[in-house]
């Protein structure tokens, strides 16, 4: 200890001496100067705060406090009485000194030294920025000199005005929050603006020690500590001894302010998709399709310390969430299937404007769980053929709905599949064969034009796991080796509400700087998969599934309404995707970890979640 006595006594004078230094010695201090721009390269000083997500309505859903709970104010915002307060109670010669207080130093040396301990420290307002932004709160010697060197690089880079607002921004106001404007929703759920001075004195009270002076473990320490700065300010005369009565007569009333954080389903996706954004705009994807493998991690790496240092600026990420469909959604996926391990997930895309309005992720789904909405890969079975077969054969044949398609047995290289329940029909109308979800029709029309122009139209929709080894016959019922997830399938569907054009629907609509700037928006452009004929007649096919074929649960009595039921083999996977004249819809029933479901067939859960949500 004694040596750290030593050296701070011999550093000090050197350092005083040459920052203060005049005349001839002005080349030293220059000198000096390029050594500390060098050593503390003073960057332009950007506070991490929290962001937010909007509904499509404006309102907040969800607060992302990534690292810290912080919403920063322009100095014009923060009153001048909290400044005041501030200066006097931290630092009363703030607007003097250069970023130290020399004879504070020298006071709190003296006591140092005869107590043979730290006690007092004697930092400046600029000082503790300093240890906020660069420095920990180590008691040493040596972290006291760094952080003097600091301060006073940051004293020749900003303003007073500048010091101070970045001062009240940062400070740590116990409980998770830091700066004054979280501090004042946190504590009385108001903006800064509309607190009284007596709650102003009040918040103030608490960086001083966050620790002692938690207003909800020590409220009447704190009161006390914001009574004697209210006397303080009176002592130095910028309040009458009157007002001082009167603040410090004001009850305080707290009232505590959680976080928002609603709907989790659709937030977590929101997070993800902003992500895929961003590696999409700054070029991340391209560098990723190119990489090597063993390069690849590092690119991941940028991408994920780049979306956090978005994230930490301080964004609003305004999405197309309806919450009264999500709520809807979600109320019925979790009412509708009470059966044990049995899971669901659902997707609502306004397919006129390419936007994701809701996102369930699965019965019970907390934040950051697996979602099924986006995550899960699953079998579609005959959910696939208005994509994979029936769009590219009416596109190439322009048949009619009525033209006679073999319904009976089929085998072609060993295989040979069969349609629900054994069943041999014959010759059957198109029709018929998609109402009812026959199989081997879908099976010979697929191979009746090849199945690789099957999978040329497939590949418009981008399925992220649709491959190469799923060129096959068989794909024509949804066997695929990995599947699809029940967005992906959902969002393909929209291409039957937009004649034939797809386009990926969105949750993101924009993303802002606090300001209103636009940092990021989707560039998406439109796809011909199919003209409008064909989907004209995919409609057709659609409504009559609901109205006389395999959703015959579904009757909506209002406007369109026409889908898609889809059964995996063994019954292990339910799915049903349909249209409105708004919306294009999917949902999906199944066991995480796949199950046989025969029993429940019957009650066709999927189909009564899915009119649930389309019901106004």
């Amino acid at each position: 200890m004694f040596a750290g006595y030593i050296l701070i006594a011999a550093l000090l004078p050197i350092f005083m001496t040459v920052v203060f230094v005049a005349g001839s010695e002005i080349a030293q201090v220059q000198g000096f100067h390029e050594v500390l721009e060098k050593k503390i390269p003073m960057k332009e000083i950007k506070l991490p705060q929290t962001s937010f997500i909007k509904a499509s309505d404006g309102a907040v859903i969800s607060e992302i406090s990534k690292p810290v709970n912080r919403i920063n104010l322009d100095s014009a915002d923060i009153p001048l009485f909290l400044k005041e307060l501030f200066v006097v109670s931290e630092d009363q010669h703030f607007y003097e000194h250069p970023g130290f207080d020399l004879p504070a130093i020298g006071r709190a040396l003296a006591i140092n030294m005869q107590s043979n301990d730290i006690k007092q420290g004697a930092s400046t307002i600029t000082q503790q920025l300093a240890r906020n932004l660069y420095l920990n709160t180590e008691k040493s010697y040596n972290r006291k000199l760094s952080e003097l060197l600091y301060a006073y690089e940051i004293e020749r880079s900003y303003t007073k005005e500048e010091i101070l607002e970045l001062y009240i921004n940062a400070i740590y106001f116990h409980n998770g929050v830091y700066g004054i404007e979280a501090a004042s929703q946190f504590y009385f759920q108001k903006p800064t603006k509309e607190l009284s001075k007596a709650e102003l004195a009040f918040l103030a009270s608490i960086p001083n020690n966050p620790s002692m002076y938690n207003p909800f473990k020590y409220f009447d320490r704190t009161k006390e500590r914001q009574e004697r700065l209210v006397d303080q300010l009176s002592e130095k005369q910028l309040i009458s001894l009157g007002e001082a009565e009167e603040i410090k007569n004001e009850p305080i009333l707290l009232n505590r302010r959680e976080q928002i954080d609603l709907y989790p389903d659709y937030v977590t996706y929101v997070e993800e998709e902003l992500s895929d954004l961003i590696a999409q705009q700054e070029g991340f994807n391209k560098k990723l399709a190119s990489a090597a493998e063993q390069e690849k991690e590092k690119v991941e790496e940028k991408l994920r310390q780049r979306v956090e240092n978005v994230i930490a600026s301080g964004i609003i990420i305004e999405t197309a969430l309806d919450p009264a469909i999500q709520e809807k959604a979600k109320e019925s996926v979790k009412n509708r299937l009470p059966y044990n391990d049995l899971e669901g997930a659902a997707v609502v895309i306004d397919h006129e404007k390419h936007q994701v309005v809701a996102l369930v992720g699965g019965k019970h789904y907390q934040k950051y769980d697996f979602n099924r909405g986006y995550q899960a890969y699953r079998q579609p079975g005959s959910a696939i053929k208005p994509l994979l077969v029936y769009g590219p054969y009416l596109e190439r044949t322009n048949a009619s709905l009525q033209k006679k398609v073999n319904a009976g047995p089929y085998c072609k290289n060993g295989y040979c599949p069969k349609n629900y329940g054994g069943g041999v029909y014959g010759n059957v109308s198109l029709e018929r064969a998609f109402i009812y979800s026959y199989n081997t029709p879908a099976v010979r029309l697929l191979d009746s034009i090849g199945v690789e122009n099957g999978f040329k139209d497939l590949a418009n929709f981008q399925f992220s796991k649709v491959t190469a080894s799923d060129h096959m016959l068989s794909s024509a019922l949804g066997g695929l080796s990995y599947g699809m997830t029940p967005l992906e399938l959902t969002a393909a569907y929209t291409t039957f509400a937009n004649n034939g054009y797809y386009q990926p629907a969105r949750a993101i609509k924009k993303v802002t700087t606090m300001d209103g700037k636009v940092l990021y928006s989707w560039k998406d452009s439109q796809v011909e998969v199919w003209s409008k004929a064909t989907t004209d007649k995919i409609r057709q096919l659609m409504k009559k599934t609901i109205q006389s074929g395999t959703a015959k649960k579904i009757n909506l009595s209002n406007g369109y309404a026409g889908g898609k039921t889809g059964t995996t083999n063994d019954y292990k996977d339910y799915w049903f995707i349909g249209l409105t004249d708004q919306y294009t819809a999917g949902v999906w029933i199944g066991k995480d970890k796949p199950e046989n479901m025969k029993s429940i067939q019957s009650a066709a859960p999927q189909q009564l979640i899915w009119k649930d949500m389309m019901t106004k």
